[in-house]
């Protein structure tokens, strides 16, 4: 590494269960890392994203979707893992209420690891995490899509994906450090691409500011493009994430991480493909051939991305591969006489506890927003 070159690892989705803790457990950490290992302890600021709280027990909150947590404990797996920085902005953060954050973010500072993203309110939540390093200032803001978790105002959880309050903390970073980088957590699972509206959006942030963004969430690698000399990374996809059923090489067992590399006021960037969580527990990283497999996909992602034309029709094919799930959530009836009984209270509604959690959370959630609008605006629907 270069005396003034400064390097940071990004990983996505670190979310112990399952195999993972039995080798946490066990203290057996080489054998979640293995040859990634070198590749974390060399930055000078490595962070992952911590997608589950660090609990022992407590009450899981309400919510479409699983509850994750993760055993106190798994934060000796992220020191000896090199890391120094967790990005808590996500879905799962919050599945355990106030107390799951709380006991997360005690154990982080306990054990000297920096956290960004997540708070006792949106102003703490909010808060640019600024590192110094080699004589530079470098900023980092991270925010999630409004799935479940995020803050609003006075109570607890993450900071949220806002146009608006992404523009101010860019700003307040501009004055105050060398380097931005913005993390987000979102995009649309198992979609190895990201929608029109990520594009536009992850631009824009360079746009006003960023050096760099990268993204995780979609539990894939979902493409990256340089976009005016300056990296954007749309998903990196799992980095240790076990699975009940994904253990075949599936998109969910296939990663990337990324190392930044500052130089001056320049981001390069290199990604680092691997396997995670496969037939054997850890990450084991790609080889030569895995490796040249991986650039020639990346290429073709390249072109689909920076093709507004390709990248829509992608969007709509995967749309239609959704269809059918989403419409099921849309559709209560339209029985006019149902509907009359239930005006009349003589029937209950539908739209009520569970109903009422997925509707709120598919309208809420920009990733699902977008699926939702598109069907609902289709032409041929009636």
């Amino acid at each position: 590494m270069e005396e003034s070159k400064i390097d940071i690892f990004i990983s996505g989705d670190f979310a112990p269960q399952l195999r993972v803790n039995e080798v946490i457990k066990n203290k057996e950490f080489d054998k979640l890392y293995n040859d990634m290992l070198p590749l974390i302890k060399d930055a000078n600021i490595a962070i992952t994203n911590l997608e589950s709280p660090l609990i022992s027990e407590g009450t899981p909150i309400v919510k479409t979707g699983p509850n994750l947590k993760s055993p106190i404990n798994s934060i000796h797996a992220i020191k000896y893992g090199g890391f120094t920085m967790v990005t808590l902005a996500n879905n799962h953060i919050m599945d355990y209420g106030e107390e799951g954050l709380y006991s997360t973010i005690e154990i982080c500072k306990k054990n000297n690891i920096d956290i960004v993203g997540a708070g006792s309110s949106l102003d703490n939540a909010k808060r640019i995490k600024y590192k110094e390093c080699k004589g530079k200032r470098i900023a980092f803001i991270n925010v999630a899509e409004n799935e479940w978790g995020t803050t609003q105002g006075p109570e607890a959880g993450a900071n949220p994906l806002d146009e608006v309050g992404v523009f101010y903390s860019i700003r307040e970073a501009k004055q105050k450090a060398d380097i931005i980088i913005l993390i987000i957590h979102g995009g649309h699972e198992t979609y190895e691409l990201p929608s029109p509206r990520m594009k536009k959006l992850y631009r824009y942030f360079i746009d006003i500011g960023a050096d760099a963004v990268v993204g995780h969430h979609t539990h894939c690698f979902s493409g990256h493009e340089v976009y005016k000399n300056k990296v954007i990374v749309y998903s990196l996809g799992n980095f240790i994430f076990d699975h009940l059923h994904n253990k075949n090489n599936t998109s969910w067992n296939k990663g990337t991480a990324v190392t930044l590399s500052i130089s001056d006021t320049k981001v390069d960037f290199k990604l680092h493909p691997f396997y995670q969580c496969n037939e054997t527990v850890g990450i084991t990283l790609f080889n030569t051939t895995e490796n040249d497999n991986f650039n020639k996909e990346v290429i073709v992602k390249m072109k689909k991305i920076q093709d507004d034309k390709l990248l829509q029709l992608e969007f709509e094919r995967f749309i239609n591969s959704q269809k059918r799930m989403y419409t099921s959530f849309l559709e209560p009836t339209r029985n006019k006489y149902i509907l009359a009984a239930m005006n009349r209270g003589l029937l209950p509604r539908f739209i009520k506890g569970k109903k009422k959690n997925l509707l709120l959370n598919i309208i809420r959630c920009e990733a699902h927003r977008d699926i939702v609008e598109y069907i609902l605006s289709e032409k041929t629907n009636k």
